[in-house]
């Protein structure tokens, strides 16, 4: 059998199907919700050499293949949105259960939809009546993550400006990656206005729709949103949020409505390339955890903020706070400013420990110096002294040019 890399489609793949007469998959199940689709496998792809198989051949238990069906309800990766995953159940004349196979991804070659994965039970032959089981779940977590990066791109627009253009997008279930155009990095302050903007959209709750509209009639829609580059069909689908919040060209799945996402956290901001930023972020569950933790850092670091500046290796606790904050994935508006706060307590740590060693410093040298002054009065030509300086060579520096005068 063969492996998922093998399973690809290039030009030949598709022109072999569309001279056998198999159309493309129809695919606008994919935008229906918790729903079994009825279809039919219109073939299956083996990859390697073997290509195609035959009518009498059969994809059998432990097979990587990839079936190509007439209708499908899985999403295929597309506009920076990773695939549906699921099953899909072949079965018998009587409605019987005959095989299960599972799909690990989905990807549409010139139309044609191709689902690919292993057969868990049974054998597959091409014309087998088959029922797609998406994993509605995983796309519960999945969507969210979309439909905030339309949000985020509004975002974006209102605190950048509208040079800032979107230039890629990656979501999947645990978290969403928006790359856009913009010079330098952005600020703290400007950070937290664009997450605050995406909160407040989920705090409103609302409507995210859908609609199918002539190419040339949706680019006059105010504000509407294209990504560069991007080549749509037309007519168009047309997602936006809220009355006026975003309005883009998109064939994705999304929420219904904003409150879906629960919560966002804007994790990090880097550059990706020369003029080209990348926002990490995360929605859901997700977010809510980066936001529980996020408390959890800021209630540790003012308890360590609470601290006399005489305790103990304080600057060791804020130092191991520093390790632990960096590490986190948490808001980044949040983590800036809990930064600064550890910087302050170090230093605070640091600037008692210079007086302390400045006062312990001033109080070996009058002892040096009164020893010094014994010495030379008892005409003694040698003295043997042991301070205590610590490890602090300007220290120990002053100690011996007071020695030498």
């Amino acid at each position: 059998a063969a492996g998922a890399a093998d399973l690809v489609f290039i030009a030949e793949q598709t022109a072999f199907l569309a001279d056998e007469g198999v159309a493309p998959t129809d695919d606008e199940p994919k935008y229906s919700w918790d729903e079994e689709c009825a279809a039919k496998v219109m073939a299956i792809f083996a990859g390697g050499e073997s290509g195609f198989l035959k009518a009498d051949e059969a994809a059998e238990e432990g097979d990587a293949v990839g079936l190509v069906l007439d209708r499908t309800s899985f999403y295929a990766e597309a506009g920076g949105q990773e695939s549906d995953v699921g099953t899909i159940v072949i079965t018998d004349d009587d409605g019987e259960t005959k095989a299960e196979f599972q799909v690990t991804d989905a990807q549409v070659y010139g139309g044609y939809v191709l689902h690919t994965g292993t057969v868990l039970s049974g054998s597959i032959s091409p014309s087998s009546s088959a029922s797609c089981r998406v994993d509605y779940d995983r796309r519960r977590r999945v969507a969210p993550n979309h439909s905030m990066t339309h949000v985020l791109n509004a975002a974006l627009r209102d605190v950048l400006g509208d040079g800032c253009d979107q230039r890629g997008s990656q979501c999947g279930e645990d978290k969403l990656r928006f790359d856009f155009s913009h010079k330098k990095a952005m600020t703290a302050k400007q950070l937290a206005k664009v997450e605050e903007f995406c909160r407040e959209a989920i705090n409103n709750e609302e409507d995210v729709t859908a609609t199918v509209m002539p190419l040339a009639e949706a680019r006059e829609l105010e504000g509407v949103r294209a990504v560069f580059g991007e080549e749509y069909p037309d007519p168009v689908r047309v997602v936006r949020v809220g009355g006026d919040t975003s309005v883009e060209f998109c064939g994705g799945t999304h929420l219904s409505n904003t409150r879906e996402a629960v919560e966002f956290v804007l994790a990090e901001e880097t550059a990706v390339a020369k003029g080209v930023r990348r926002i990490t972020a995360a929605t859901g569950d997700v977010a809510k955890k980066a936001v529980e933790d996020g408390a959890e850092l800021e209630s540790k670091i003012a308890d360590a903020e609470s601290l006399d500046e005489s305790t103990p290796d304080l600057d060791k606790t804020a130092g191991s706070l520093r390790k632990e904050l960096d590490a986190a994935f948490v808001s980044a508006p949040l983590k800036s400013s809990l930064r600064s706060r550890l910087e302050a307590v170090q230093k605070k740590a640091v600037d008692a420990k210079k007086r302390a060693l400045a006062q312990r410093v001033d109080k070996v040298l009058n002892v040096v110096n009164e020893r010094l002054t014994e010495a030379a009065e008892n005409g003694e030509r040698f003295l043997v002294l042991n301070v205590d300086v610590g490890a602090d060579s300007k220290a120990s520096q002053k100690v011996m040019n007071a020695a030498k005068k």
